[in-house]
C-alpha cells in the first residue's frame, strides 16, 4: 500500500473549518486526501502543534524546519520521498504521485469554496468570517442568489438540534402529569423506579434528577 505523509504547520485542526475563519485551501486539501484514501492509499497526517516529536524524528522534515522554519510546511512525502513543501498540492498532483489515474473534474472551484465558507460562517455565528467571504465571493462573481442559498442551507442544518430539543420540550410539557412520561424517555433503571413509585402512591414525582 502506498503511503502519503502530510506534515502540517501548527493549527487547531486540519479540516479548515475551525477557528476564527475558514481556510478554503485546507477544506479542499482535506477533501483531496479523503479521495486518495478511498482509492486505497494510506494517509498519515501530523500537526506540528500537537505532534512535534514526529517532526523531530524525521531527518528530512527536521532539516527543512531548521533551514526554512515553518515556511517549509506543509511538507508532503510519498513513500518516504519529499514531493512538495510550503504549499498544499492539487488533487491531480496527488493522483500522479501515488500512481492513480487522473481524477474526475472537480466541482469544488474557488467560488464553491467561498459558498462553503459563507455557510460555515453562518453556522458558527462568525460575523467577521461572513463579511470576509461575502466580499471574496462577490469578487469571484458569485451571485447573490447562490450566496443566499448557501446561507439558507447552513441555517436549516443549524436549526436541526434546536428543533429536536423544542420537540422534546413540547412533548414533555404536553403531558397532563409527570407520571405519564413514557418509559422510553427514561433510562431502564429510572423507568422501573418511576413505575414502582407512581404505582404505590399514585402521585406525580416532584422532580427527576
Amino acid at each position: 500500500m502506498i503511503r502519503v505523509q502530510v506534515f502540517d504547520p501548527p493549527m487547531c485542526c486540519a479540516t479548515g473549518v475551525c477557528g476564527p475563519s475558514v481556510d478554503p485551501k485546507l477544506v479542499r486539501f482535506s477533501a483531496d486526501l479523503d479521495w486518495v484514501k478511498a482509492q486505497g492509499v494510506a494517509v498519515e497526517r501530523y500537526n506540528l502543534a500537537q505532534q512535534p516529536l514526529v517532526f523531530a524524528q524525521d531527518p528530512e522534515v527536521k532539516a527543512a524546519l531548521q533551514g526554512e522554519r515553518e515556511k517549509a510546511l506543509p511538507l508532503i512525502k510519498v513513500e518516504g520521498q519529499v514531493r512538495s513543501r510550503g504549499r498544499y498540492p492539487a488533487r491531480e498532483e496527488l493522483a500522479a504521485w501515488v500512481g492513480l489515474g487522473a481524477p474526475e473534474p472537480s466541482l469544488f472551484t474557488e467560488a464553491v469554496q467561498e459558498l462553503v465558507a459563507i455557510g460555515a460562517a453562518v453556522a458558527s455565528n462568525c460575523e467577521n468570517c461572513f463579511k470576509f467571504h461575502y466580499d471574496k465571493a462577490r469578487r469571484l462573481g458569485v451571485s447573490r442568489e447562490d450566496m443566499l442559498r448557501a446561507v439558507q442551507t447552513a441555517q436549516s442544518v443549524k436549526q436541526v438540534p434546536a428543533k429536536s430539543v423544542l420537540s422534546l420540550a413540547e412533548r414533555y410539557l404536553a403531558q397532563p402529569s409527570r407520571s405519564r412520561i413514557e418509559a422510553s424517555d427514561l433510562g431502564p433503571g429510572l423507568a422501573a423506579s418511576s413505575m414502582e413509585d407512581t404505582a404505590g402512591t399514585n402521585q406525580t414525582p416532584s422532580s427527576f434528577c
